[in-house]
C-alpha cells in the first residue's frame, strides 16, 4: 500500500459516482473496474485490471478499516485515492467481503451511499457495462420486478446448465424445482418487494450433470432507478464448495469426538463409530475387530500368508435393517491375506476402491452373497480403514456408498482415518478396561465363597454387588463356616477403601477369620484376635506402602460382624466390630434391629469387644449386610434400616425372592458402595437327632458308652458306622476319664455329618503325637484322626470338648 499523506484538505470524503464498482481479489489485484470508477479516477479498465490496488491509494488506510480487512468484515470508510492525472481525492466507500472457492476473501467496493442506477446511458459505457457483466468471473443473474429471469452471464449459465433463452421469463423455482432453490426463489420475491439486500451463506445445491453438492453464498440485491423505484433484482453467487466440505468434515470430526467413546464398552464404542460414519459420509459402515480384540485380549501379530479372522462387532446403514450386510453382528468373517480388509490390517493404511478394481472384484466374487449385495444395491465405492491404537491394529472399518454416484476421495480417506484413529483409542481403552475389570472382579470373587453357602440347620441366600468401576473393587465379604457340633459361623465384613489393595486385605482377613473360627474362639475373643492382626498388618505395611496406587485405602481397617449359631441349643452368639447390626425377623413377621454392643472398628486397638446371646426359634430370619445397602448419600442410615426391616417383613416364597425384594426396595441406584446381603433362616435340629449321656469317672463306663452309642446308631440306621464310632467313643471317653475331670459327657449329633463329642471339666487340650515303639499309650488320638474325617477340641465354660466327625453313608 502507498503510504503518502493525503493532500485533500476537505472535511469528510467526497461522494463517489453512483456507478463506481470495483472487485479486488484476495491478493489485492483488481478484477473488475466499472465505468464509474474510471470517471472518478480517470483510469481505463486495461490500465487497472490485474494490477495491485495499492497504486490507486494516496494515503494509509484508516486503522479501523484495516481491522475490518484483517478479519474479513464489511467496512465503510473515507479512502484517499490517486487520480490518473496525479490529483488526489478522498471518497466515501463501502467494502463487502466475498469468499472465493478456496476460502480466500475478495472485496466488492462501492460508494458508501449505495444506489442502484438503471445502467449507463452513453454508448461506450453501456458496452463496457455489458462486457463487465458478461465476463465477471462470478455467476450473476438479473430478474425483473416479478422475480422472473431476464439475463445472466456465462458463468451463471454454465452453473445452471441452461442457456439464458431456456431460462428467460421463468422464476427460479420453475427453472429448478429443487430445494433449496424454493427458499432462494422466495427470498428473491422478498428483495423485489422490500428493496432490501439479502445475503444467504452456504446453500448446498447440485445442478444437473453434477455428482456432488456445491455450496454457494448468494447475494440478492435490488435494482433501482434514480427515483429509487425497484425495477428488479440481481443474484450474485460465489462458489464456497471447498469451504463447505471442509466445514462438513470438521463437523463430522467434532461429532465423532463427542459421540465415540461415551462408554467403556467395546461393542458400544464400535457401534458409535459406525453411527458417526453413516451419519457423516457413508451409506453403509461396518466395524470388524480381530477375534482376540473382541474377546478383550491383546492382538497377536498375524503370520504372513494366514487368513485373518474378524468378528463383526457393529454395522449401520442408511437403509433399515442393514440389508447390504452379508455377515450378521457378532458373526465371524474370515478374510484371505490378499483381500482388501486383510491388506488394510497388515499394512496399517487405508485404501479407496471402485468396483472396477481387480482386488476388490476378486474379493467380492469369491463370496456369492457379497457379490449379490454389490449387484442388488449398486455398491460402487468402498473404503477400508484400519483401526490402529498405540502402534497395534485392532480391526478394520468398511465404508460403502450406493445411494448416489459420489465416490470416495482422498479427503474422505483422511477424514475416515482420523475418525478411525480416535475410535481405535477408545476401543483399546474399553478393551483394556474390560480385561482389567474382569481380572479385578475375578480376584475379588475368588476370595469369596466359591459357591452358594450351605449349612445343615440353616437356609441361606446371599447377594454381592461391587459398586466400583474398573479395578476399583471393594473389600466387602461374607463367609459361612461349619464349626464343630453342627454349629455354623456367619461372617460379614467390610475393609476400608477400594481397589486391589482392599481386596487383598479382605482376603487376608477372611483367611484369618476361618483360621480363628477353626480354633473355636468365642465371637468376642475372635474379634479381639482379629483386631490384633489388623493392627499388625497396618504396622507391617507402613505409610510408604499404603496409598501407592489410586483407589487404595489410607490404612488397613475394617468392620466385621461374627455370629455363631448352635442348632442344638437354639441360640446365636454375636459380636460386632463397628459393623451395622443385624435384623431379626420372628416367625410372626415382626422385625427388629438387634441392639448389639457396637465395638470399635478393627484396627483401632485398646478397646474390648462384647458378645451377645439371643435365642432363635424355628423359622426365625437373620439378615446380615454391609453398610453399602443402607447408607447412601442423601439418605440417613435410620431410613435405610427401616426400609430393610419393611422389606424383610413382607412375605415371600423363599429367601431368594426376599433378597430380590430387599435390593429392589433398599438399594440405591447407582450404588455408592459395595453391597453384601446374607440371609439365614433357622431350621434347627430336632431332639431326635441329638443324644446326650452323662458318664461317671470310672474306666468301666467306657464299655457302657460304646454300647449306648452302638444302639443309637442302629436306631438312626447308621449301623455301618458302628465300628469306627465305637473306636472313637472308646478312645475319647478313656482319655476324659484318665486325664480329665468330672463332669464327663458323651454326645452324638446326626446333622449333615455324624458328630461324636466327649466333654469333661479339664481345660487341658489334647495333643496328637506319634507313640514310640515301647510306649504303652499315646496312640488313641492318632487312631481317632485316622478313622474320623475331622477332629478337634474347643474350650467351654466348664472345661473342654473333644469332637470327631464322620461322613454319613449315602
Amino acid at each position: 500500500m502507498d503510504n503518502q499523506p493525503d493532500t485533500n484538505t476537505s472535511k469528510g470524503g467526497a461522494t463517489a459516482p453512483e456507478d463506481v464498482a470495483v472487485v479486488i481479489d484476495a491478493r489485492g489485484a483488481v478484477l473488475v473496474w466499472s465505468a464509474g470508477a474510471g470517471r472518478l479516477l480517470g483510469y481505463e479498465p486495461e490500465e487497472v485490471v490485474g494490477r495491485q490496488v495499492s497504486h490507486l491509494l494516496s494515503a494509509k488506510l484508516p486503522v479501523a478499516m484495516r481491522r475490518h480487512l484483517a478479519v474479513g468484515e464489511p467496512w465503510t470508510s473515507d479512502v484517499g485515492l490517486r487520480k490518473r492525472d496525479g490529483g488526489r481525492v478522498k471518497a466515501q466507500l463501502r467494502g463487502t467481503p466475498l469468499a472465493d472457492a478456496r476460502g480466500r476473501t475478495a472485496w466488492v467496493v462501492t460508494p458508501a451511499a449505495v444506489t442502484y442506477p438503471a445502467g449507463p446511458t452513453e454508448e461506450e459505457p453501456t458496452q463496457l457495462w455489458g462486457l463487465t457483466l458478461a465476463q465477471l468471473p462470478l455467476p450473476v443473474a438479473v430478474y425483473d420486478r416479478e422475480a422472473r429471469f431476464v439475463t445472466c452471464n456465462q458463468v451463471m449459465s454454465r452453473a445452471m446448465g441452461l442457456t439464458p433463452d431456456e431460462m428467460r421469463g421463468k422464476t427460479l423455482w420453475e427453472i429448478y424445482p429443487t430445494p433449496p432453490l424454493d427458499e432462494i426463489d422466495r427470498l428473491q420475491r422478498e428483495v423485489v418487494r422490500t428493496g432490501e439486500m439479502i445475503v444467504r451463506e452456504e446453500q448446498p445445491f447440485r445442478a444437473s450433470g453434477e455428482i456432488r453438492d456445491h455450496a454457494w453464498s448468494v447475494f440478492l440485491s435490488p435494482l433501482k432507478n434514480r427515483a429509487g423505484e425497484t425495477l428488479g433484482m440481481s443474484a450474485l453467487v460465489i462458489d464456497i464448495t471447498e469451504q463447505y466440505w471442509a466445514r462438513r468434515r470438521l463437523a463430522v470430526l467434532n461429532d465423532a469426538s463427542t459421540r465415540i467413546g461415551s462408554t467403556l464398552d467395546v461393542t458400544r464404542t464400535a457401534e458409535e463409530l459406525a453411527e458417526v460414519a453413516v451419519d457423516g459420509f457413508a451409506d453403509f459402515a461396518t466395524v470388524d475387530l480381530l477375534e482376540a480384540v473382541a474377546q478383550g485380549h491383546e492382538p497377536q501379530p498375524t503370520p504372513p500368508g494366514t487368513q485373518i479372522v474378524f468378528r463383526r462387532t457393529a454395522q449401520r446403514s442408511v437403509l433399515p435393517g442393514c440389508p447390504e450386510s452379508v455377515v450378521p453382528e457378532g458373526g465371524i468373517d474370515i478374510c484371505p491375506p490378499s483381500s482388501p480388509p486383510a491388506r488394510a490390517l497388515i499394512t496399517g493404511r487405508g485404501a479407496v476402491y471402485r468396483m472396477g478394481d481387480p482386488l476388490l472384484g476378486d474379493w467380492s466374487t469369491a463370496h456369492p452373497a457379497r457379490a449379490e449385495s454389490v449387484r442388488r444395491f449398486g455398491i460402487h465405492a468402498v473404503m477400508m480403514v484400519p483401526l490402529r491404537a498405540r502402534g497395534v491394529t485392532l480391526g478394520v472399518m468398511h465404508l460403502l456408498r450406493h445411494r448416489t454416484a459420489d465416490t470416495f476421495g482422498e479427503d474422505d480417506l483422511l477424514l475416515a482415518e482420523e475418525i478411525a484413529a480416535r475410535a481405535a483409542v477408545s476401543i483399546d481403552n474399553a478393551r483394556r478396561y474390560t480385561r482389567e475389570r474382569h481380572t479385578a472382579i475375578t480376584l475379588q470373587r475368588s476370595l469369596l465363597p466359591p459357591g452358594p453357602p450351605r449349612a445343615q440347620a440353616l437356609d441361606l441366600a446371599h447377594r454381592y454387588f461391587p459398586a466400583g468401576s474398573g479395578d476399583e473393587i471393594g473389600g466387602d465379604w461374607f463367609d459361612v463356616i461349619a464349626l464343630s457340633g453342627g454349629r455354623v459361623a456367619l461372617v460379614v465384613g467390610d475393609v476400608v477403601g477400594q481397589g486391589v489393595h482392599a481386596s487383598a486385605a479382605m482376603g487376608r482377613l477372611r483367611t484369618a477369620v476361618r483360621t480363628l473360627a477353626d480354633a473355636d474362639f468365642a465371637p468376642d475373643e475372635l474379634l479381639t484376635r482379629l483386631d490384633d492382626l489388623v493392627i499388625r498388618l497396618d504396622r507391617e505395611e507402613g505409610p510408604d506402602t499404603r496409598g501407592q496406587g489410586e483407589g487404595t485405602s489410607a490404612e488397613v481397617g475394617a468392620t466385621c460382624l461374627y455370629a455363631v449359631y448352635d442348632p442344638v441349643a437354639g441360640r446365636c452368639d454375636m459380636a460386632r466390630a463397628g459393623h451395622p447390626p443385624p435384623v431379626l425377623v420372628n416367625p410372626d413377621g415382626t422385625a427388629q434391629v438387634l441392639d448389639l454392643p457396637a465395638g470399635p472398628p478393627l484396627g483401632l486397638g485398646g478397646m474390648p469387644f462384647e458378645a451377645a446371646r439371643i435365642d432363635v426359634g424355628e423359622g426365625t430370619l437373620l439378615a446380615f449386610y454391609t453398610d453399602g445397602l443402607v447408607e447412601t448419600p442423601g439418605r440417613d442410615i435410620d431410613v435405610g434400616l427401616e426400609l430393610l426391616s419393611e422389606a424383610l417383613r413382607r412375605p415371600a416364597a423363599g429367601l431368594e425372592e426376599t433378597c430380590e425384594e430387599v435390593l429392589r426396595k433398599v438399594r440405591a441406584e447407582p450404588a455408592a458402595d459395595d453391597i453384601v446381603l446374607l440371609l439365614a433362616r433357622i431350621r434347627g435340629l430336632g431332639t431326635d437327632r441329638v443324644r446326650v449321656w452323662r458318664l461317671p469317672v470310672d474306666p468301666a463306663a467306657v464299655a457302657g458308652a460304646r454300647r449306648m452309642a452302638s444302639e443309637q446308631l442302629a436306631a438312626w440306621g447308621l449301623a455301618e458306622l458302628e465300628f469306627a464310632t465305637e473306636l472313637i467313643v472308646s478312645e475319647l471317653v478313656t482319655n476324659a476319664i484318665r486325664y480329665g475331670h468330672a463332669p464327663i459327657e458323651l454326645r452324638l449329633i446326626r446333622a449333615d455329618v455324624l458328630v461324636c463329642e466327649v466333654s469333661d471339666g479339664s481345660s487341658t487340650a489334647p495333643l496328637l503325637r506319634r507313640a514310640r515303639v515301647f510306649d504303652e499309650g499315646g496312640r488313641g488320638l492318632l487312631l481317632v484322626a485316622q478313622v474320623a474325617e475331622r477332629w478337634g477340641s474347643r474350650h467351654t465354660a466348664e472345661g473342654k470338648t473333644i469332637w470327631a466327625e464322620q461322613p454319613l453313608p449315602d
